[in-house]
């Protein structure tokens, strides 16, 4: 009885080690929301998101029980061009005095190699809701010099802005917008 109870301990003490819920590091600016979109079609037009926060889970023994959740302020919007900013934050685009978040939760998580996959989850824009996929490149994990132990991903996707009722059109080359998300998780 006593092999089976400390066999049974020893089981979830391992279990617990591989299955871990992670922060992301926003605090040490380990995490990015950028995008880019066409200007015109003459040029590209790059931007992020500076305020954000969110979570994920991860199962080295089953990947595919991955998942993220993720809350962007859209007043953090950043172009490097204050004026701009005003503008996306305006009706026009993010409509941020009526939409002050944007948020994804993923759904599934199908994994390929090497920690690499598809997750597939709701990302909410300007109050419109669409499925999304995002392909996801494990980037690495391991302990940290404080005694932490981190984990790191980069997902990209492309939306369309019709999708998500944005009122303001530069044209079918700036209808397509290049998401990116890079997260360093710290394990909790």
């Amino acid at each position: 009885m006593k092999k089976f109870i400390y066999g049974l301990f020893f089981g979830l003490c391992t279990l617990s080690v591989q299955a871990a819920d992670y922060d992301l590091d926003i605090k040490g600016q380990h995490a990015f929301v950028q995008f880019k979109i066409q200007h015109l079609g003459y040029s590209w037009l790059y931007g992020r998101f500076d305020e954000f926060d969110g979570s994920f889970s991860y199962d080295e023994n089953s990947p595919e029980k991955a998942s993220i959740e993720m809350t962007v302020q859209t007043g953090s919007v950043n172009s490097n061009h204050a004026e701009r900013d005003k503008h996306l934050r305006s009706d026009d685009f993010l409509n941020v005095a009526k939409h002050p978040t944007a948020k994804f939760v993923s759904s599934s998580f199908t994994p390929s190699s090497d920690g690499h996959g598809t997750m597939t989850g709701d990302l909410t824009i300007n109050g419109v809701t669409n499925e999304v996929e995002l392909d996801v490149e494990f980037v690495g994990a391991g302990d940290d010099p404080w005694g932490g132990h981190r984990r790191g991903y980069e997902a990209t996707t492309e939306i369309n802005l019709s999708d998500y009722k944005i009122k303001r059109s530069l044209g079918p080359a700036s209808e397509k917008l290049f998401l990116t998300v890079s997260v360093e998780g710290i394990r909790q």
